[in-house]
This record gives C-alpha cells, structure tokens and sequence, in this order.
C-alpha cells in the first residue's frame, strides 16, 4: 500500500434549516491509502452514501460540514467550486447505486463515457478510442457499437459496467464505489466485482466501497468500517472484522447473512435502524443490543483502539464479544 490517498478527520454533516432529519454525520473519520480497497458498510440511512458526496463536495446549499476531508493532501472542503470541478474531472470518480438514474436517457453511451475526457481538453477522435479501450476493459463486447447506443439498450449488469468505464476514463486516483452492484444478479455482481478487483490493481488507486453487504466487502476490501446512525462504530482489517468481531452491531450483521456451511439459520439484528437525527444521547445502538447496559444509554461511547480493530463500545474489551 502507498501512502494516505484520503483522509477524513471528525466530519460532521447537518442538511439545511428546514428539512426533516437534519444531523447526518457526526465525527467520522476514515482513511484510505493508495492502491486499497476499503469498505464502508452498514444498513440503509447510516450515512455512507453521505460520507462519499461530501468528498465530492455534492451535497444541498447550505449544508453545513465540519471537520477535514484530505485528498492527496489538499483539503477538499476549504477550495472553491471551480476547483472541486476539476478535481471531480481528474482526481477522483464515482460509482452510483444505480446506473439508469444516472445517465442522460437521450444520449449515446459514447457521450457519457467521453464526456469528462472532452471537458478536460482531449481531443473528439481520442476521447472515442480512449473510451473503446475502457469499454473493452470492463467486459463489453464490440465497443465500437456499444458507444453509438443509447442506455435503454443495455441489461442492468451492462450499463453499471458503462458506468465503471466512465468513471475510469480520467484515470482518477479515487474510486468512491457507492453500492455499485446492488441491483444486479449474483452472477453480474460477480463479474463486476472482479473488473473493479483487477483495475485496482492494475491503476493503483485507492477505492472506497460502500454496500450494506459484509460477505461482498470482503470480497474486495482490505479493510473495512462498520457505521451505524452516522457514526463509525468499528474498523478492522477485513479479516480480523469476520474472525472477532467486537462490536455488538458487527457482530449483528454478520450473525444476519446466510452460510453455505452453517445449519442454523441467520439471525437478523433485532429493531430498525436509527438515523443520527433520532439517535439518543447515549450508544444510538443501545435500543437493539441485547448486551446494553443503563450506562450505554447515558453514555455515548468513543471509537478506542482495542487491539488491531476501533470500536465504539462500552464492553468492547469483555469478552462476550468473542
């Protein structure tokens, strides 16, 4: 791995006046060096998708953002619009969830992928061959075709990979993946994460990928972070993560996925997700977790190292996390 590619530092994120769950972030900090994959995952409305907007600077006027977002050591939240533009067209790329809410319907495949390439200064004819070699990388067959059709023609599986292409094509030193195989079929979601797998490595940027998946995080990420109503409440290395978990919601998680091997059936986590806005003064997890304590609801508890993991529990150190 090379040295720190991102780094968030204590970022808080609170929407504007006036919108209903205004507290979105509270002091996340993450890290992700060049040439890792690591995971950010959690269950829907943690903040995840949040935290990767605000690295591109795409979140509502007015919102209010606290703390440091570090990219190759300019800090993103202290440089103006113009230039969060250009570092959109060449530092950094992102995937979105879904692919057909992310593409202009009427426009040719070729106009996406060619897009920020054109933007930058390249010229027509190379932007067309530079994109011919990003569709032929991602698994697409006759990509010469390909570029002179519209969206609707391809499958759910085809256009997330005209998407990967298109957020290669500046060849950015961050990759900000955002649930990018969630509506696609296992078999597609495997391929997919295959070709992100091998540009990784073959590009050597930094990815950060979100999904609420664990066992898909782990097939891919080096290192992961657990959050839960807008805070992280553990990171590990992705191995140690799935062998001890040491927190009550991790270990939640990875108690609700299915295994070929185990007999039992999956035991989901019991309760919903809190938002931070809803989130009590003490451990916002505390309503769900069957170990809670009175002082894990008077006390919120600060991601401490333990060991080789962070963790944001009370009775992380006991061992009836193991």
């Amino acid at each position: 791995m090379g040295g720190p590619l991102l780094d968030i530092e204590e970022l808080s994120v609170r929407l504007p006046p006036g919108q209903a769950a205004r507290p979105i972030l509270d002091a996340v900090s993450l890290r992700v060096s060049q040439g890792e994959a690591v995971g950010l995952v959690g269950e829907s409305g943690s903040g995840k998708s949040v935290t990767c907007r605000a690295v591109l600077g795409l979140l509502p006027e007015r919102t209010s953002v606290g703390g440091r977002i570090v990219v190759g050591g300019q800090d993103v939240l202290a440089k103006p619009a113009a230039w969060l533009r250009e570092f959109r067209r060449r530092r950094v790329a992102m995937i979105f969830q879904d692919p057909r809410a992310s593409v202009n319907p009427v426009r040719r495949v070729g106009d996406f992928v060619t897009e920020g390439l054109r933007a930058g200064g390249t010229p027509y004819k190379q932007a067309l061959a530079r994109a011919e070699e990003l569709l032929e990388a991602v698994g697409i067959d006759d990509p010469r075709s390909a570029l002179r059709r519209h969206p609707h023609e391809f499958s759910g599986g085809m256009l997330q990979r005209v998407m990967i292409a298109g957020a290669l094509a500046a060849e950015p030193d961050l990759l900000l993946a955002d649930e990018p195989t969630t509506a696609l079929d296992v078999t597609t979601q495997a391929e997919v994460i295959a070709i992100l797998s091998h540009l990784r490595t073959a590009r050597g940027m930094g990815m950060l990928f979100v999904t609420h998946d664990l066992e898909l995080a782990a097939a891919i990420c080096d290192r992961i972070y657990v959050m839960y109503a807008g805070r992280i409440v553990e990171a590990q290395a992705t191995g140690g993560l799935f062998t001890r978990p040491r927190h009550p919601y991790t270990a939640g998680l990875l108690a609700a996925t299915p295994r070929l091997e185990s007999d039992q059936p999956p035991h989901g986590v019991a309760g919903r997700p809190l938002s931070l806005a809803e989130a009590p003064d003490g451990c916002a997890f505390a309503a769900r977790c069957h170990l809670a304590e009175d002082r894990c609801r008077e006390h919120r508890p600060a991601l401490e190292v333990l060991g080789h993991a962070h963790v944001a529990c009370l009775r992380a150190e006991e061992p009836v996390h193991d």
